[in-house]
């Protein structure tokens, strides 16, 4: 039913504690499910369904793929060794890249601070 804090209905702060699920799960969920117009309903099968389709099976399937082309022999991959990168960090691939994140992420921080 709909959240009510005076009949205890809901999952509040201290419930949300008691789950053990990592405070940052929660503030996913609860990002891709904020109401925009109209109150949300909250339904423990919809977190369930919501990390395992979402942040589980995305964030599996980039780790296999990352760790499968690492592992793959010689010519097709790294053959199971990770590449040394001297200077990697002087680099102006590198340079270049930590500008555009850093301005990502300061995109980002203003962008939850609206929210």
């Amino acid at each position: 039913g709909k959240f009510s804090k005076s009949h205890g209905i809901g999952v509040f702060g201290n419930d949300a504690k008691t789950t053990n699920i990592p405070s940052e799960v929660w503030r996913y969920y609860l990002l891709m499910n904020r109401p925009e117009v109209s109150d949300t309903l909250f339904t423990w099968a919809d977190l369930q369904a919501k990390l395992n389709s979402e942040l589980l099976n995305n964030l599996g399937n980039f780790i296999n793929r990352v760790l499968s082309f690492v592992a793959k022999p010689a010519g097709g991959g790294y053959d199971s060794i990770i590449p040394d990168a001297p200077n990697a960090e002087s680099h102006p691939l590198t340079n270049a890249l930590a500008e555009k994140t850093n301005k990502w992420v300061e995109q980002y921080l203003e962008a939850m601070e609206k929210v």
